[in-house]
């Protein structure tokens, strides 16, 4: 696989890319680094017992103790490392990735993702042979741990849930066949709110619609807003980490709408504070904070840097452009349920409409893309690209950010998992950023046959 760590997490293709052997000694290596005791939980793809059970042999086999969690979202597994005083825990899941895939997240003692030294390190080893096996009578142990109920509670408690409940609101909820489904409506009822559920039913097939709660995902969710009179939609992920929102119309807020939000109200509560977020988030999020005498801590793509930042940095509140936010009151990582009560609560405090209080942030044109380049080649095409491009304000802290006078910007950035540069984009309306797109992609992908054809 070359190099294992990506994004957030090491990912395959099940059986292909990503074995059960790989995953044998990757869990080995992270036991010999993380300490004795270790969570172990798991998703609900098809794969997933395979590799939980190959994650559990790594980790006994250096002698580490498996506090197995069971079948659970991220956020409820990396609540538990830090609260049940673990040393940290591995998560079998491949978030939003096609059913085909699986993979494994790391946490450390606090329940964040390990920082990209801890991954360095780790990878090493791992490269190396791995760990030496424990002697015989040294081997682990494996207890098993209840950790939905410790998680719902720690959310529940986090929000007015008395407020919310005397709203007596609505809410659709689109688990994704994801794991999900076994605690936000749960922690939605304890809300006070009527749930209606679609695609409930955990099913590592994805039959009900494709992981990734994109808007042309959520066509199922959409209508049942309507048919209902529901008061809000809420898609999750694979893993239940991130949650894209509907208005009472069925209109779908992508991700930086509801970060933008969440980041309001935080700041409304808590002037000055600094919020951290990576160079793709939309400048409407600079706009919330600073209106507030807040201030930017800016992070590479990825929620890993995101959470660490905030860890590092005594940071409370973070968020990224695709749906992930960070409560730190709570837990400093992405957590779909957690934002779902939030944005209940934030409805209840205000008594508006979701749609109505998204009218009241800066609005922004917004696009993606992406454009295929053979990862040998990445490093020279951002370089050629540099030398090609102008604009007041170049960022390179992640790839390569061209900030212009009117405040527009796009974002080029090599993926960390796949053979393509990414490309995030804004202005102040939409032809103007599908022009600022279809531009610098052109340019991309001539630079890239142009460096393609030298010797």
């Amino acid at each position: 696989m070359g190099r294992l760590f990506g994004t957030n997490g090491v990912r395959g293709v099940a059986n292909k890319e990503l074995t059960p052997e790989l995953v044998t000694r990757l869990a080995a290596s992270c036991g010999h680094v993380l300490g004795k005791n270790i969570a172990l939980g798991r998703d609900g793809r098809v794969t997933s017992p395979l590799f939980r059970d190959a994650a559990a042999s790594g980790l006994l086999s250096v002698g580490c103790n498996v506090h197995d969690l069971g079948v659970l979202p991220t956020p409820a597994l990396q609540y538990a490392v830090k609260h049940l005083g673990l040393d940290g825990g591995l998560m079998v899941t491949a978030s939003h990735n096609p059913p085909e895939f699986n993979g494994v997240k790391v946490m450390a003692r606090d329940g964040v993702e390990i920082a990209r030294r801890v991954e360095d390190e780790i990878e090493a080893l791992h490269f190396a042979g791995g760990p030496k096996a424990a002697d015989w009578d040294k081997v682990g142990d494996v207890c098993h741990r209840e950790a939905l109920t410790l998680y719902n509670d720690a959310v529940v408690s986090k929000v007015d849930a008395k407020l919310i409940g005397d709203k007596k609101f609505k809410v659709v909820l689109d688990p994704g066949n994801g794991v999900g489904t076994l605690v936000a409506p749960t922690i939605a009822q304890r809300l006070g709110c009527s749930v209606y559920t679609v695609n409930a039913e955990l099913d590592g097939r994805f039959p009900g619609r494709q992981s990734e709660p994109r808007p042309d995902n959520l066509r199922d969710l959409k209508e049942l807003v309507k048919a209902t009179g529901a008061d809000i939609g809420v898609a999750f992920d694979g893993d239940a980490d991130r949650s894209i929102f509907l208005d009472e119309r069925g209109e779908v807020l992508w991700g930086d709408r509801s970060f933008a939000l969440v980041a309001s109200s935080y700041m409304a509560k808590h002037p000055g504070a600094r919020v951290a977020t990576a160079v793709s988030s939309s400048n409407a999020i600079i706009e919330v904070v600073e209106a507030a005498g807040g201030s930017i801590h800016w992070t590479k793509v990825g929620s890993v840097d995101v959470s660490r930042a905030m860890v590092e940095n005594g940071i409370d509140f973070g968020g990224e452009e695709n749906g992930g936010v960070m409560y730190g009151p709570h837990h400093p990582t992405r957590d779909g349920s957690m934002t779902m009560a939030l944005i209940l609560e934030i409805m209840a405090e205000r008594a508006k409409t979701l749609s109505e209080l998204v009218a009241e942030l800066p609005a922004r044109a917004q696009s993606k893309d992406k454009v295929r380049c053979p990862n040998e080649l990445k490093q020279r095409v951002l370089e050629a690209l540099r030398s090609k491009v102008a604009a007041p304000r170049v960022d390179t802290m992640d790839g390569l950010k061209l900030v212009f006078p009117d405040e527009s910007w796009i974002l080029v950035r090599p993926s960390g998992t796949e053979p393509i540069f990414r490309l995030y984009a804004e202005a102040d309306t939409q032809p103007e950023v599908d022009k600022l797109v279809s531009e610098n992609k052109r340019l991309i992908e001539e630079t890239v046959k142009e460096l393609g054809l030298k010797p």
